[in-house]
């Protein structure tokens, strides 16, 4: 059983071990690999993975021993899953791995808006503190979290986890979720139009699907509360970019913690850049240490019971 891993570096920088994938078969790994070479790399695969290689229905349609692909991610939008399953290929991903990480990114990116910790670490470093006339200083109003509104978009495992921690530093939550009828005693459970409406913290938790894209947009975010804070780590499409832009200007979204972006490397043009108060990281939320080992072993596990017939985690 061949097994191929086409972009190993992004979840395993060397820092872990393949030793499992090892175990259940003949084992190749890539670091990267190039659009134009997934087909040769992926030809003589039984089993394939993949982290952010797309895997086009064009590929598929050529791969001739492949009966699996894995996706060492929770979103498998990089996989022709309809083509997959006409091909009688089994596509799985990697649920859960990074609940707590992501939860945790998203009160990284709200508490350095909220507070400007690295911003007022570096006047500190620069000498200003030494020298102030005062006791202290700050840049920045800062705010307190606790009795504002804490607004999930999505209530799966990141949008609970996210909400628990949001009632920790006693904020009142609430949450819309199109596809669940019933939440539980953690949130108060909203429409859209009252999430957008009430909320001073909107984090965003939704897939990517044709109706969640660019949900965030001019006039969504007309219906929000004036100074409301944006924070996204699901998935960079979810928002208008030039709308979220133009909002930040004006002052009529206070700030954004973005962890995603709609084009992963941003052009160096992206309107979202220079801006002041938006905050962006480079798609690390699900990347601690902890969590990738997780995935590794939740993806080893999926092949292991695909070998025993056994479908886990099976998206198409």
């Amino acid at each position: 059983m061949k097994i191929v891993i086409l972009d190993g570096y992004t979840c395993n920088p060397h820092d872990l071990s393949w030793d499992r994938f090892d175990e259940l078969g003949e084992l190749t790994v890539y670091d990267r690999t190039d659009q134009s070479e997934v087909i040769q790399r992926a030809s003589c695969a039984d089993i394939l993975l993949t982290n952010k290689t797309v895997i086009n229905r064009k590929t598929i349609e050529s791969l001739t021993h492949v009966k699996y692909v894995g996706v060492l991610a929770t979103g498998y939008n990089v996989v022709d899953v309809t083509a997959a399953k006409e091909k009688g290929i089994v596509v799985t991903n990697v649920p859960g791995y990074s609940t707590a990480s992501v939860a945790q990114h998203v009160f990284s990116l709200l508490l350095e808006i909220t507070a400007h910790t690295g911003h007022h670490d570096q006047t500190v470093k620069a000498g200003r503190w030494s020298n102030n006339v005062d006791f202290c200083y700050w840049d920045y109003p800062l705010m307190e979290l606790a009795n504002k509104t804490f607004g999930v978009l999505g209530y799966g495992r990141i949008g609970r986890q996210s909400a628990i921690i949001a009632k920790a530093f006693g904020m009142e939550v609430i949450a819309y979720d199109k596809g669940r009828t019933n939440h539980d005693e953690i949130v108060e459970k909203v429409s859209l139009e009252q999430l957008f409406k009430r909320s001073d913290v909107i984090s965003l938790h939704v897939p990517l699907f044709e109706n969640t894209k660019e949900i965030i947009n001019k006039q969504s975010i007309e219906t929000m509360k004036d100074g409301v804070i944006l924070i996204n780590t699901s998935r960079g499409p979810l928002i208008n970019e030039n709308d979220l832009a133009q909002a930040l200007i004006t002052n009529k979204v206070k700030a954004a913690g973005l962890d995603v972006l709609t084009q992963e490397p941003p052009a160096s043009d992206n309107p979202l850049i220079p801006l002041k108060n938006c905050i962006i990281t480079p798609h690390i939320a699900w990347a601690p240490k902890e969590a990738r080992e997780r995935l590794l072993e939740i993806a080893a596990d999926n092949i292991k019971q695909f070998l025993n017939g056994i479908y886990q985690n099976k998206v198409n």
